[in-house]
């Protein structure tokens, strides 16, 4: 059986995925009255049209869905308060899949389960990946770190699915950053192509923007072909590029002036916070990052900002 703990649009779809094949999967919704309206339409709101198999269990009784094997659906920042909350996790196999950078301490995903449950054993799920398409079947190839690589192993046959496709590596910290970065970039493509600068704008910042993730990587002690791979310039150019992207939509309302819905995760915002401030504690230039904090922060205008990137000094690529 395989756990997932959060029923938003990505761990239902996970759900969804991962049951195709008769996979028993439990999945855990906080809230009681959406488990219970999931459990009688087999359908979530987020993901319209999407019909839950019969071989998904809703719940939102937390014992009820624990597995030795537990996906960890739920937004970057809200994950640590999860975890804690829960100890009974411990000496299970934790697989983190969400993206992003946790403000204050600056850990990434597997960071966090290492420093809150250290009996448990810590992996990531990354990769580029929309809900919408997962639930419906459409390929998606992603990522899988875990330090241990016999775990990796049993994890990449254990989570099967027809239209997924899972690669592994140990290199856990090129996949967190991989993921979380690349959010920090959507938002500033989303701002250029909002403030009308025009897709080869777009394509400078992700280009420039994945420089900075690879600065970043390699500071931290990455292996670089991580950051080549699906969970660095894969998702990079799904999320630059796609209005299924909610951190690239956000920053396309922030470009056209326009109001963004409150209630919508954008990990890239306190992910881009976060990754700024351990930037300047280790001295790694990220100016694209920095630019993008400025602009949320409202101490910079968007035009101001692409001024200051084109003003930087003259160097080689």
């Amino acid at each position: 059986m395989i756990s997932v703990l959060g029923a938003g649009a990505f761990g239902t779809a996970l759900a969804v995925a991962f049951a195709q094949n008769g996979t028993p999967v439990t999945l855990w919704a906080r809230d009681a009255d959406a488990a219970k309206a999931m459990q009688t339409t087999r359908q979530n709101p987020r993901l319209q049209g999407v019909e839950l198999p019969k071989s998904v269990s809703i719940t939102a009784q937390f014992a009820d869905s624990l597995s030795d094997v537990v996906l960890l659906a739920v937004p970057m920042q809200k994950l640590r308060g999860l975890l804690a909350a829960h100890p009974e996790l411990a000496g299970r196999t934790l697989v983190a899949c969400c993206k992003g950078v946790e403000l204050g301490t600056q850990f990434g995903p597997v960071e966090v389960i290492r420093d809150v449950l250290p009996d448990a054993t810590p992996a990531i799920l990354t990769g580029p990946s929309f809900a919408a398409d997962i639930a419906r079947g459409l390929p998606t190839a992603l990522t899988l770190a875990t330090p241990d690589e016999a775990t990796g192993k049993a994890l990449q046959h254990q989570l099967v699915s027809p239209n997924i496709r899972i690669y592994r590596t140990t290199d856990t910290v090129g996949a967190e950053l991989g993921g979380a970065l690349k959010n920090v970039i959507a938002i500033a493509c989303g701002i250029g192509i909002g403030a009308g600068l025009g897709d080869s704008a777009r394509a400078a910042l992700m280009t420039r923007g994945y420089a900075e993730m690879q600065r970043m990587a390699r500071a931290l002690g990455a292996q670089p072909d991580t950051l080549s791979g699906l969970s660095g310039f894969g998702d990079l150019t799904l999320t630059c590029a796609s209005e299924q992207s909610r951190n690239y939509r956000f920053g396309l309302s922030l470009g056209q002036g326009a109001s963004f819905d409150p209630t919508v995760t954008v990990e890239g915002a306190a992910t881009a916070r976060a990754a700024l401030a351990r930037a300047k504690t280790m001295h790694i230039d990220m100016p694209i990052t920095a630019a993008v904090v400025a602009v949320l922060d409202g101490g910079l205008q968007i035009r101001d900002a692409m001024e200051m990137l084109l003003a930087r000094p003259p160097k080689e690529e």
